[in-house]
């Protein structure tokens, strides 16, 4: 069946992109309007219209999105959204790296963020939801495997190393630009693997899961019905059109939502200047932000017991976003002579380290079930609470 470009740019997608495009120009053309201090009042019904406008462009992402897992399976139509998002934020942090003004832990702050709000909260609540609703779900332990594997060195190696070096929590110039490259060809293979040689091990597993994924995937006696596994050459051969028209379209509506976040971060910063809470929040709530769309996708294939799905998602999105965030910003460091500080406080590599043990732990288990959401959950609310303390 061959999708019309109607069917893509429907009325509702098209209103999206021009309702974040819009005020993506807005707010770039009044910011000097809104050099801080910005009245109390003004400062509120912004904030709220932009948040507004991320969640109305961020839905429209997750369409896009969920269109594409279901034409394309995963783990690709997982990897299209993730790797959209994180590239275009990768962009916009190195172009705060080349703009004026000190950014030494701008890498190290975004990066540890996403990863308390993707490894512990995310996955905590989807896998909470899901656990209620369907019972115990099973997921691809080689694929879920590899995930951690990654992450184990990726953020020690980010994080972790810098913090024993004597070179005030930085790599020397050698040893970064090894570093960087090293990240990128790692990740890189991994990507080339998963995509062409070993995507069945990124599938669901579990009769519930499968079925939903298919999302007709039951017989009449309730059986899930084995559909042999079509190769993603075929699939974007059969489907080439309606593929990159939602691509195309997931990124032109996912861009308004970074921008606007970044618009954000800096009436977030005045706001909660005036208050006694931690400025640090204000990275945690970008972040949150930016992975919005990704976190609703994650929820809703949750919510359809799609637990590989989940961790396709979470669990990929931090090993993309450390692979292209830290190169990035160590490679501009050199280039700009820049310093990139990484060393996390003890607090923070403790949290790591507890979030990963907690990851293995929970995903070598047979079945998922809710007591495997709560140490993570638990996890995040000592996270938030040590920014206040």
């Amino acid at each position: 069946m061959i999708t019309k470009r109607s069917q893509v740019f429907t009325p509702n997608a098209l209103a999206r992109v021009v309702i974040g495009w819009v005020a993506v120009i807005v707010m770039t053309t009044t910011q000097h309007l809104l050099t801080p201090p910005v009245p109390g009042t003004t400062l509120v019904v912004v904030l709220a219209g932009v948040v507004a406008i991320i969640m109305v462009c961020s839905f429209g992402v997750v369409t896009q999105a969920e269109q594409l897992a279901r034409r394309m399976g995963d783990p690709y139509g997982s990897l299209v959204l993730t790797i959209s998002i994180v590239l275009i934020e990768v962009i916009l942090i190195s172009a705060v790296m080349l703009g004026p003004g000190d950014h030494t832990t701008i890498g190290r702050d975004s990066v540890m963020a996403v990863s308390m709000i993707i490894m512990n909260l995310v996955i905590g609540i989807a896998v909470f939801i899901a656990t209620r609703k369907h019972g115990s779900l099973g997921h691809n332990h080689t694929g879920t495997a590899s995930y951690s594997a990654m992450l184990i060195i990726l953020l020690a190696l980010a994080f972790v190393i810098p913090a024993h070096l004597d070179h005030q929590g930085t790599y020397p110039p050698a040893v970064a630009v090894t570093i960087a490259v090293g990240t990128l060809l790692t990740y890189a293979y991994f990507l080339y693997r998963q995509m062409f040689h070993q995507p069945d091990d990124f599938a669901e597993t579990d009769p519930i899961s499968i079925a939903a994924a298919r999302g007709d995937g039951t017989t009449s006696t309730g059986a899930v019905a084995e559909v042999p596994r079509q190769p993603i050459g075929e699939i974007f051969q059969a489907h080439r059109t309606e593929i990159l028209l939602r691509i195309l379209l997931l990124v032109v509506t996912v861009i308004p939502v970074i921008i606007l976040a970044q618009h954000m971060a800096a009436l977030l910063d005045d706001g909660l200047g005036r208050t006694n809470l931690p400025i640090e929040l204000a990275g945690v709530l970008i972040a949150a932000i930016v992975f919005l769309p990704e976190t609703i996708t994650a929820l809703r294939a949750g919510l359809a017991g799609e637990m590989q799905r989940v961790i396709n998602l979470c669990h990929g999105a931090l090993v993309s976003t450390v692979s292209f965030t830290i190169p990035a910003v160590l490679l501009i460091g050199l280039a700009t002579g820049q310093t990139v500080v990484l060393a996390e406080s003890t607090v923070n590599i403790v949290l790591l380290a507890v979030t990963m043990m907690a990851t293995i732990t929970n995903f070598l288990a047979p079945k998922l079930t809710v007591m495997h959401a709560l140490p993570h959950l638990m996890i995040f609310v000592v996270y938030v609470l040590m920014l206040f303390s």
